[in-house]
């Protein structure tokens, strides 16, 4: 069973756009968002001379987003050098405990689990140049730590990141739950709607051709995603080579089937019931 979770968040300097701290009832551990602008403006934080993690958000040349991360035993210290070190990120979020119960060994455990987390769910780049080492710790302060990890993935969604989310968001998912496109021409691909789009799942097949009519914007994003590497040429078909969030169903099967398409009506579950349908039948 899910249960409700209350959140506070607090505007340290009154405004949307500057630094807050967020807090979740019944955890020892707290958050800090600070813009890159305001860091000198936290020399009166005690708190910020803690043991804890941080986050450094940013984007990369292309417009992508990036994130670094790293841990230290005085987060504001390190985070002063960061100024002069680090160029791309202009907030940060921090996370320590109120409690102050965090020591060199758990932070250095979180730094590369958050680290392994981010790269598996690849929504972010990641801008650590070596893979953060992986302490020893007890199984108690394990099981603390992965606790304290599902608590930090929580606030940095809520603070606007989604750089430790999943792409698919059924956490128990059944074939089912799952849409599908099997037709002609190579396709045979599988994803869900989110909250975000639809998501295509790895591995799905598209066509590995186009019809002439197909609109000029969804020519340019199939190749865009070659381009990219999330298509790759395989056969006489294009895999994906991770899980992607499109728009809209529609979208997501007309890259799939390589020509226009009305999503609601082409992605259908294993029972031959198509989306539209069974958006009808949640309605209804």
């Amino acid at each position: 069973m899910v249960f409700g979770k209350t959140i506070k968040i607090f505007l340290i300097d009154g405004d949307p756009n500057g630094r807050m701290t967020c807090e979740l009832s019944n955890w020892t551990g707290k958050a800090y968002k600070i813009p890159r602008i305001k860091l000198k403006e936290c020399t009166d934080r005690d708190e910020l001379n803690s043991t804890g993690v941080y986050l450094l958000f940013g984007k990369d040349e292309e417009g992508k987003d990036l994130v670094y991360i790293g841990e230290a035993e005085s987060i504001y210290k390190r985070l002063v050098q960061h100024l002069n070190q680090k160029d791309f990120w202009n907030e940060t979020i921090v996370f320590i405990s109120k409690d102050e119960n965090l020591n060199k060994a758990h932070i250095k455990y979180l730094e590369n689990r958050l680290f392994e987390i981010s790269r598996s769910v690849n929504r972010y780049k990641v801008a650590n140049s070596v893979t953060p080492t992986q302490s020893s710790i007890s199984e108690p302060d394990q099981a603390e730590m992965e606790e304290f990890i599902e608590n930090i993935k929580m606030m940095v969604n809520t603070l606007g990141h989604k750089v430790f989310e999943e792409k698919r968001e059924l956490k128990k998912r059944l074939k089912s739950q799952s849409f599908f496109i099997d037709s002609v021409r190579g396709t045979n691909a599988e994803g869900e709607a989110t909250s975000e789009g639809f998501v295509v799942f790895k591995n799905s097949k598209a066509a590995g051709s186009i019809v002439n009519s197909m609109t000029d914007n969804f020519i340019k994003m199939r190749n865009s995603l070659i381009d990219e590497g999330i298509l790759i040429p395989n056969d006489e078909s294009l895999i994906f080579g991770e899980d992607y969030i499109f728009s809209s169903p529609s979208t997501a099967a007309s890259i799939v089937m390589g020509r226009n398409a009305n999503g609601l009506t082409e992605w259908k579950q294993e029972d031959g019931t198509s989306r539209e349908c069974s958006l009808k039948c949640v309605r209804g």
